[in-house]
C-alpha cells in the first residue's frame, strides 16, 4: 500500500483534501498522513475509501501474474475490511501487547490498535495461528509447517 502514495492520482487527492502540508520534499509523508487520520476517524475512513480499492486491484493484478502453487499476501486490516473472503486460507501471526509496543515505530500504537479486531477474534477466524514471542527459528518452523500443509 505504501507505493500507492507515489500514485499521481492518490497524491492529487491527498493534496486536494489536506493541502500540500502532507508533502515532504514533494512526496507524501506517511507520518503526516498518519497524524491526520489517526486523530480523526472520518478522515481515516476517507483515506481507506481512497486506498483500499486500489490495493485490492493491485493485489489482483499481482496474483494474476504469478504461477507459483502458493502465494502469500500480507493484508493489514484483513478482517476489518472483509478481505479474508478473497483468500483460501489465513495465517495470523500475533505477539503479546508489550512485544508489539517494543517493536513499534509509532508512539500511538494503543490508539491505532483500538480500531482493530482483537487478536483473539482474529485467531478464532484464522486457519493457522502463531504467537510470535519466541525465536526466529521457531517462527521459521511454524511457517515451514504451514507451507507443507498448503502445498
Amino acid at each position: 500500500m505504501h507505493r500507492l502514495y507515489r500514485d499521481p492520482e492518490v497524491v492529487e487527492a491527498l493534496v486536494e483534501r489536506w493541502g500540500d502540508g502532507v508533502l515532504d520534499d514533494g512526496e507524501v509523508s506517511r507520518a503526516k498522513v498518519g497524524e491526520i487520520v489517526f486523530s480523526d476517524r472520518g478522515e481515516l475512513e476517507w483515506l481507506e475509501g481512497l486506498l483500499h480499492p486500489r490495493t485490492v486491484e493491485a493485489q489482483r493484478r499481482w496474483r494474476d501474474e504469478q504461477s507459483a502453487p502458493l502465494l502469500v499476501v500480507e493484508v493489514p486490516l484483513l478482517y476489518e475490511t472483509g478481505a479474508d473472503a478473497r483468500f483460501d486460507g489465513v495465517v495470523v501471526i500475533t505477539a503479546p501487547p508489550e512485544t508489539r509496543a517494543a517493536r513499534a515505530t509509532v508512539a500511538d500504537v494503543a490508539e491505532r490498535e483500538r480500531r482493530l479486531i482483537p487478536d483473539e477474534e482474529k485467531a478464532r477466524r484464522a486457519d493457522f495461528v502463531y504467537v510470535n514471542d519466541g525465536t526466529l527459528e521457531e517462527l521459521d518452523e511454524f511457517i515451514r509447517g504451514v507451507v507443507e500443509r498448503l502445498t
